[in-house]
């Protein structure tokens, strides 16, 4: 049994005792969500389900696995042919490649708390050179600053919400990851929720709990 599968098993037994609750996380931790994204037209940075052989945009891209954390196994190609190496890499050890263009921009995530909005952060540019990593080895060490939305990443970003609202119901928590206005990804199994970055965070967290 894979990690995801064994994560999912666990949340399976917690059952109601769990927020987001198992289909949440069963849904989120695929980013191959990102079609049925875009499939209701939100826009949604452009992505590629990539199989071995198959022709790829032209770079710089990002390649990464459909199933994956802290930015492992993701990388930025400026070769086409080392791009299609990653991926076929990728498929051999059973895992399904996404290709994105690499966009050199700041990133906007915007956290929601019990369903509204609560604040957000700005991450510099990640896979820009070599990747230096935190003391657990998973994550990449990121430049992480509080950030005040621009009203066209509100809006999409409450589009975003509005629609897993509708799929999931309401949710204990939720980030949306934004590249200018387009969706990068929507964790809503994830436990970095900068609460640090904005005061009064934690306490919303905590009384969204209680």
């Amino acid at each position: 049994m894979g990690r995801r599968e064994a994560l999912l098993a666990w949340a399976d037994a917690l059952g109601d005792r769990l927020r987001n609750p198992p289909d949440v996380l069963r849904w989120s931790t695929d980013k191959r969500y990102l079609a049925e994204l875009a499939a209701t037209g939100l826009p949604v940075v452009e992505t590629a389900y990539a199989a071995p052989g198959d022709p790829l945009p032209a770079p710089p891209v990002v390649v990464k696995p459909a199933v994956g954390a802290g930015s492992i196994d993701a990388q930025r190609h400026d070769d086409r042919r080392a791009a299609a190496e990653h991926v076929a890499r990728l498929h051999a050890g059973g895992r399904m490649a996404l290709v994105q263009p690499y966009l050199d921009a700041v990133e906007t995530a915007l956290l929601y708390l019990d369903g509204a909005y609560s604040h957000a952060i700005h991450k510099g540019p990640l896979l820009a050179g070599a990747a230096e990593r935190d003391a657990s080895g998973l994550f990449v060490t990121e430049e992480i600053a509080a950030a005040q939305p621009s009203a066209g990443e509100r809006d999409v970003a409450d589009r975003v919400m509005a629609w897993v609202a509708e799929r999931f119901g309401a949710l204990l928590y939720a980030r949306v990851d934004l590249l200018g206005v387009a969706v990068l990804e929507v964790e809503l199994a994830e436990p970095s929720l900068f609460l640090g970055h904005a005061p009064g965070a934690a306490e919303r967290m905590a009384a969204a709990i209680l």
